[in-house]
């Protein structure tokens, strides 16, 4: 029993240091998608890595930091960019606690949506590394949405191929 005890006290600084550093994930990601909310961009890029990536819900939207600035920058001068509030999260950190990824459900203006992504930690602060938002379809509305998207996605694929 003694033996017991010591493992899980040993183990105690290491789990509350990781709930800790979940912690600060969740909220850097609640911080981030508040600032698009109030259309803050200063706020929004600055939780951002130098080198992020950000790609959207359409297949040409694979944006480097400062492509992803030009095209936010109009929504963010209107005064409303995006709204996103996590529903869900699922946080997993490496070993070291410098590199974190992530899943979350999201209540958007497209209804539910997932974000998933990589943070990395610069200076002492979590920082956005990498984020995919998907629309969430359910399974069986999948043929549906395909026929809908069969022409433009035909023309794109074609257009891919043709680089390679």
């Amino acid at each position: 029993m003694k033996k017991i005890s010591l493992v899980f006290l040993s183990m105690a600084p290491m789990l509350f240091g990781q709930q800790s550093e979940k912690n600060q994930i969740s909220k850097t990601l609640d911080t981030w998608h508040a600032a698009a909310a109030a259309a803050d961009f200063e706020a929004y890029f600055n939780l951002m890595t130098d080198d992020a990536v950000f790609i959207g819900t359409d297949a040409e939207e694979n944006w480097q930091l400062d492509a992803f600035k030009s095209y936010a920058k109009p929504h963010f001068d209107k005064g409303k960019a995006w709204n996103f509030t996590a529903v869900e999260r699922n946080i997993y950190i490496d070993e070291v606690a410098n590199l974190a990824w992530f899943d979350e459900l999201l209540d958007t203006q497209m209804k539910l949506c997932r974000g998933s992504g990589i943070l990395k930690k610069e200076d002492g602060k979590w920082k956005i590394a990498h984020y995919v938002l998907s629309i969430a379809v359910p399974n069986e509305y999948v043929d549906e949405l395909v026929g809908l998207k069969r022409e433009r996605d035909s023309i794109l694929l074609n257009q891919l191929k043709m680089k390679n």
